[in-house]
């Protein structure tokens, strides 16, 4: 689907970007890793944590150069691009470390440069190769790249597909304002401000009451209606679909202006957007939150699959030879993570594995994604919590524990946000199917398949000599392999 968002003229861009930037990394290799995902997965805590433990030694037992003691040394560059803000590694490690909580979500696209020095494993290579790795790594919301496939889609095609997602049992309570709203507007009236404004605001809104917990849903494009940036309260974020189209749209009429305000929401912001950073990229890691999506149940979950999908169509997959890759970057690695897995005890961690297995498989099938690795990973970048087992009755259950965030409850319970506590936290379906398949039609139908809690980021150990551990993980090494692990062999 990618190549179906560009033009020539697009696609010419491109190239030339793309020949400036392999010319200018030709003595210095680098590796551009891009990082993404939908609101409060994980992404500034991956980088946070990955960076950390690289920088620090931490404990990475699959990641076989660091396993091997191949690498001499991690640090900081100043990173390549002056007009994109730099990741701000330090103030989140300091939230994480010394403040115990949990760092700022992704706002906007932001750059952070860790070179790897190291000893390459074959002796042909540490005769050519420097030993030098430079991976700039770049996050951007993944609410933004469903922003993607907009490209190809008309103003009709754009109010069509939204009116019917608004129309899913999931979402219908949350949009009915909006919709009734819509529906009373007369597309063909003249074009007012004001009409622009309300619908705008009234879409908006709904999107927003789409992301909250209780319904933990994916698919709610067009992304800066979410994170807006600099550009709240522009035209360009002033539109919103409307129902009863002309199919021969009136000038100056309020149609023509929400299609025109469309069309330069596409040229100003999506594609852009597209042209300078997702079409540089490498290597891609999709961090999803399932555990938030099975709480609220198989329809966000559905909806997870859908996101996932719209996610995978707006890459470029393949592999390329020496003389392609000078003029087109190409993803040849995804990895689709789970996060928040410390949230589970280790014996469900399998099937929340094969739970986005599934989704992921599925989410490539429909996408018709191909040419690319993609492999999937149940992981948690900065563990919060630690197992143990307690006894009831007769019976010993395992447990996790932690100390859960301020406000959290469990069985009519509040925690304080200070409190160290044991939980037993359920186990996951043996079925795949039964958190994806919706039961009735109705909301009140669609129970989750399990409650999980959230925690406070853990205590770090001490050595001995008061050296502070890197910051504990599950199965980040097993994503830092996957994800650069070959250019280092």
């Amino acid at each position: 689907m990618a190549s179906s968002l560009t033009t020539f003229t697009d696609e010419a861009r491109i190239a030339l970007d793309t020949l400036s930037g392999r010319a200018a990394g030709l003595f210095s290799p680098t590796l551009r890793l891009g990082v993404t995902g939908l609101s409060r997965a994980g992404k500034t805590v991956f980088i946070s944590a990955l960076v950390h433990n690289l920088i620090h030694g931490g404990r990475l037992p699959l990641f076989e150069a660091q396993k091997s003691g191949r690498i001499a040394r991690a640090f900081l560059e100043e990173q390549p691009d002056d007009a994109v803000p730099r990741f701000q590694y330090e103030d989140h490690v300091a939230a994480l470390v010394n403040d115990r909580v949990w760092p700022d979500s992704t706002r906007a696209i932001s750059e952070l440069r860790l070179t790897i020095e190291y000893e390459s494993a074959s002796g042909w290579n540490r005769l050519f190769s420097a030993g030098k790795l430079s991976v700039d790594i770049v996050d951007y919301p993944g609410e933004w790249l469903l922003d993607l496939p907009l490209l190809g889609k008309s103003f009709a095609d754009f109010s069509s597909e939204a009116v019917d997602l608004a129309a899913l049992p999931v979402r219908s309570d949350l949009s009915q304002a909006w919709r009734e709203m819509a529906c009373a507007v007369d597309p063909d009236a003249d074009a007012d401000e004001m009409t622009a404004r309300r619908l705008a605001e009234s879409f908006a809104a709904y999107l927003k009451a789409c992301k909250l917990d209780e319904r933990a849903l994916s698919t709610l494009p067009p992304g800066r209606f979410l994170m807006p940036g600099d550009l709240e309260g522009s035209p360009a974020l002033t539109f919103a679909p409307l129902t009863r189209l002309s199919e021969r749209r009136r000038a100056g009429s309020l149609q023509a202006m929400m299609e025109r305000r469309y069309e330069a929401y596409k040229t100003h912001v999506v594609k852009p957007f597209f042209r300078q950073h997702i079409t540089r990229l490498d290597r891609q890691i999709v961090l999803i939150d399932a555990m938030q999506a099975l709480n609220a149940g198989p329809a966000a979950m559905a909806d997870l699959e859908r996101a996932v999908t719209e996610i995978l169509s707006c890459f470029r997959p393949g592999r390329g030879n020496f003389v392609t890759d000078l003029f087109s970057r190409r993803i040849d690695r995804i990895l689709v993570a789970a996060t928040k897995a410390d949230q589970l005890h280790h014996e469900s961690h399998d099937r929340l594995q094969a739970i986005v297995r599934r989704l992921a498989d599925r989410a490539v099938a429909r996408a018709n994604f191909s040419g690319a690795d993609v492999d999937v990973v149940a992981m948690a970048a900065v563990r919060s919590t630690r197992e143990g087992t307690v006894k009831q009755g007769r019976e010993t259950l395992p447990v996790i524990i932690g100390t859960p965030l301020t406000d959290e409850k469990i069985n009519g319970e509040t925690f304080d946000g200070k409190t160290e506590t044991a939980i037993f936290p359920g186990d996951l379906p043996e079925k795949v199917d039964a958190v994806f398949d919706l039961p009735g039609p109705r909301l009140e139908d669609t129970e989750p398949a399990i409650r999980f809690v959230r925690f406070r980021p853990p205590k770090l150990e001490r050595t001995a000599e008061g050296v502070t551990l890197s910051l504990p993980h599950i199965r980040l090494d097993r994503a830092v392999q996957f994800l650069i692990g070959d250019h280092l062999a």
